[in-house]
């Protein structure tokens, strides 16, 4: 009997190395949970372009924005698990098993990690006019009138509006969310002076910071980014240790074969580090991550704990 499950168990190893010296053999999907245009979109491109090349294979991005990417990373579970259907993920696969209920997903058993790709940090940004040129003087108005506050961001459990809810709790002020459907109309609003704050990514920012029509308060990140120099970070603001960013990685079927898994992880690596790649993500306001399929694992369990934590605490509803 162990002899002939030890058979079987060669044989599909064999399948598997097999399959991965002829993969691949046809174009490769990437889906994406977002619209076209956004942060997630414009790193899937970059990567999608990149193995392209080193592949000699086209790379499709298919955008199914919806249920707060649920619908998205469903097509995925659900897909041919033959590395032929990846997703390119960000926080919301971590959130969204706490945000939905019951749970829409299980990403450690549904899905595999390939490898992480980047981070791009949330912004604190500010009407021009506010009150509060920095994050102690925010504190300080927000201290003196609990709950007057309100900031926007893209939704109710979107990464923004949890790396706000983080921040809140770790300053001991109390601020007032107010959810929209995306960035674009939260930063409009800012704009025209409805709200005084909007909590989203770098790159959603950048272009209405160089114009003037917003100020941005902190970045929420560990370093200082490259598109906002000037700008200090969360921890030059008072909150060492203290950070939240937008972070990308491409997921694949549980089933995939580990050997194609493995080539995939090795042609991200080659892909992070090279000068386009790089260039791409500074220019959005990220900085690439090389590492393993198993850092990136690790990343996404810590991450579904950490929101887990704070979906309960929060009390935080989906849209």
């Amino acid at each position: 009997m162990w002899l002939r499950a030890l058979s079987l168990v060669g044989l599909v190893w064999m399948a598997g190395q097999a399959s991965a010296q002829t993969y691949p053999n046809k174009p490769i999907k990437v889906v994406v949970g977002y619209a076209a245009g956004g942060a997630v979109d414009v790193v899937a491109r970059t990567i999608g372009q990149s193995l392209s090349s080193s592949m000699g294979q086209p790379v499709v991005v298919e955008n199914k924005p919806g249920a707060g990417t649920n619908i998205a990373v469903k097509s995925v579970v659900t897909a041919e698990p033959d590395g032929y259907t990846l997703m390119m993920a960000a926080n919301a696969l971590a959130a969204n098993m706490s945000l939905y209920q019951p749970a829409p997903f299980d990403a450690e058993r549904d899905l595999v990690a390939i490898s992480l790709i980047g981070r791009v940090p949330v912004v604190i940004a500010a009407n021009p006019n506010a009150p509060y040129a920095n994050i102690k003087q925010l504190i300080e108005a927000a201290k003196g009138k609990p709950n007057s506050i309100s900031f926007g961001s893209p939704g109710n459990g979107s990464t923004p509006h949890m790396a706000i809810e983080l921040f809140a709790r770790a300053a001991g002020i109390d601020l007032q969310h107010i959810p929209y459907r995306g960035g674009s109309p939260a930063i409009t609003d800012v704009i025209g002076g409805q709200l005084p704050l909007v909590a989203v990514n770098a790159l959603e920012v950048l272009p209405h910071a160089k114009s003037g029509k917003l100020k941005v308060l902190a970045v929420l990140s560990p370093n200082r980014s490259a598109i906002f120099p000037d700008v200090p970070t969360i921890a030059e603001s008072g909150f060492n240790g203290f950070e939240a960013s937008v972070w990308y990685g491409l997921v694949a079927p549980a089933a995939t074969p580990k050997p194609i898994v493995t080539k995939l992880h090795d042609e991200v690596q080659k892909a992070l580090q090279t000068k386009e790649v790089r260039e791409r993500m500074t220019s959005v306001g990220g900085e690439v991550v090389p590492g393993s399929a198993e850092m990136f694992t690790q990343l996404i369990r810590a991450e579904r704990q950490r929101y887990a934590k704070l979906v309960r605490e929060a009390n935080i509803q989906p849209d």
